[in-house]
């Protein structure tokens, strides 16, 4: 087993490094293509909508803008309200995915998606008031290009950009404190200064950020065209300018919603699939793989069959026979071997308890049958008087007998599993009363005291008549190995959920060596087998099966001299259920 465990891990772990490796090799780059496209698809999407946002006042015109972005990335989008409200998609019957891939609001864009946005999170395409009508742009223009003229005269290139209100601005390279004196001797510095429309936005938002601050017992500032507060950097002052404008942008931006990229599936995320070549050499090594595995696995198998021949032959030979296999290894063959040879060896000890039992049996019978034979021909020739004694005598033998095939046909339904268990509620103490009774009449013949106590009164639910059998067995022995002026007691107590019931005396005891064997059938500690301090030797065999049959135990601890003590434990609730009755 170890041998085939070792090779077929071996081709596992092989087989295992080379599908990882040509995976890894075929896919890696299929991988880092598809996550590259996505980011740059879902970044475009994101940074198309946030613009849409901040150029319209609502979503009611955006589905072609929708169109247009699931043409090109192959995405299904769809923009729903913060309470999952539709609002448009850019197809039908695509369920959403569990969760957003972001929040479409250009007044709280997500810097990670948008470089350009500042920490403020305020998206530059948002300028509502600060547009610029035409003729304002068209002033600044020509002061841009006269500037312009001027700076490349002087040498330096400048060019124009025009930011999202129109506002235009020059771009130049180069040392900034020359491009100033240059800017300074070209006399055209009003490029900073707010047009007509731009200085009542400005106004607005100062009157907005005025009052913020005076709600917050903060001095007065002045804010710009860079929206920041002049002379005073504070952040609680840099909170009421955001705070400020996105009041003052509300009205001019598209509310907020939610934004769900997926798959035209419905997945969040997408998935690729590897071409055909890759997909046929992934296939090439698996069985190359698996043609190794079953050839190694075919040898290793047939060395291990072997051995399990010899198993089989040895089996098949007839059981009178007992053979052995012979023990060559020390690993799983072996120890089926051995289980082998040590099953062999429990059937011969089988075999000779059976016939120890037979003779036990025929030895047991033998003497009540031969003691009825002798009074009976002693009877018929003349030599006894068929008077009362004599049948006394012979009822007295033919009860022994009629106990002896009781008891063997009690042992035969426990080995059977065919006892008669008809449990129901029970009363230890009213039990333990009863039986003591039974037995108290023997005891003072003998001259021991019976005494019996019970803690508390504890219930149970077992078979009455089996149960009793089981307690008289116990006091039948403990009175008979008891001597004259010893006593026998009986106890009761409860133990969590089992009942203990004990039988104690104070007679010779049993020897150290022979209690493993009390409960074996037909063992006697009295060898000479005198009836007067033995019965048959199947009492106490008795009482472990109907005690096994109950769901409990029996144990017994002794000292020599001193005294024995038998203890049952029964489950105070029966698993047991009422059997039919043996023919």
């Amino acid at each position: 087993m170890v041998r085939l465990l070792a090779a077929s891990i071996t081709i596992a772990v092989c087989s295992v490094a080379a599908t990882a490796w040509l995976a890894a090799r075929t896919t890696t780059s299929a991988i880092q293509q598809e996550q590259g496209q996505v980011l740059a698809d879902d970044a475009q999407i994101y940074d198309t909508l946030i613009g849409y946002a901040a150029d319209h006042t609502d979503w009611s015109a955006v589905t072609p803008t929708l169109n247009r972005l699931t043409e090109r990335t192959g995405r299904h989008i769809t923009l729903t309200t913060q309470d999952r409200r539709p609002i448009a998609a850019s197809g039908t019957g695509t369920t959403l995915p569990t969760r957003a891939s972001a929040l479409v609001d250009p007044l709280r864009a997500d810097p990670a998606l948008l470089p350009g946005v500042k920490a403020d999170g305020i998206d530059p395409r948002a300028v509502g008031p600060y547009r610029l009508p035409k003729a304002e742009r068209q002033e600044l223009l020509g002061r841009v290009e006269k500037l312009q003229s001027c700076l490349r005269g002087a040498g330096y290139t400048a060019g124009v950009t025009e930011a999202a209100s129109g506002r235009p601005s020059l771009v130049t390279t180069g040392d900034s404190g020359i491009q100033q004196k240059i800017s300074a001797v070209c006399a055209l510095y009003t490029l900073d200064d707010p047009t007509p429309t731009e200085k009542r936005a400005l106004d607005r938002l100062n009157a907005l950020v005025g009052g913020c601050l005076k709600r917050q017992h903060l001095s007065p500032v002045a804010v710009g065209l860079s929206f920041e507060p002049t002379g005073n950097g504070d952040e609680a002052v840099q909170r009421c300018v955001d705070t400020a404008r996105r009041e003052q942008l509300a009205p001019y931006v598209a509310p907020p919603a939610l934004l769900f990229v997926a798959t035209p599936a419905g997945s969040a995320e997408p998935g690729f699939d590897l071409s055909s070549a890759n997909t046929a050499r992934v296939a090439g090594v698996a069985a190359l793989v698996l043609v190794l595995t079953v050839a190694v696995t075919v040898t290793v198998g047939t060395r291990l069959v072997r051995p399990l021949r010899a198993l089989t032959d040895a089996a098949r030979r007839p059981a009178r026979q007992h053979l052995r296999v012979p023990v060559t290894t020390n690993d799983e063959i072996g120890h089926l071997a051995a289980a082998f040879n040590d099953l062999a060896e429990r059937r011969e000890r089988v075999e000779v308890q059976r016939k120890a039992m037979v003779s036990d049996v025929a030895h047991e019978l033998r003497t009540p049958l031969s003691t009825i034979r002798g009074w009976l021909e002693a009877a018929q020739d003349g030599l006894a008087a068929s008077d009362d004694a004599f049948v006394a005598s012979l009822l007295e033998e033919a009860l022994l007998l009629q106990h002896i095939v009781d008891d063997l046909q009690h042992l035969a339904q426990a080995d059977a599993g065919r006892f008669r268990l008809h449990p129901e509620p029970l009363n230890l103490r009213e039990l333990l009363d009863h039986v003591a009774a039974a037995h108290r009449g023997r005891a003072e013949t003998a001259g021991v005291t019976l005494t019996t106590r019970v803690e508390d009164t504890p219930t149970l639910h077992a078979d009455p008549v089996r149960l009793r059998q089981t307690i008289g067995n116990l006091l039948s022995n403990a009175v008979r190995h008891t001597p004259p002026g010893g006593a026998v007691t009986l106890r009761g107590r409860c133990a969590g959920d089992e009942v203990v019931i004990e039988v104690a005396d104070t007679g010779t005891g049993i020897a150290a060596d022979d209690l493993p064997r009390v409960f074996d059938r037909f063992w006697r500690a009295d060898k000479s087998r005198n009836r007067q301090t033995g019965g048959s030797g199947l009492g106490l065999a008795i009482v472990r099966q109907l005690t096994e049959a109950h769901g409990g135990t029996v144990s017994v601890t002794s000292t020599t001299n001193t005294g024995t003590v038998f203890t049952l434990r029964l489950p105070r609730t029966s698993d047991g259920e009422a059997t039919e009755p043996v023919p």
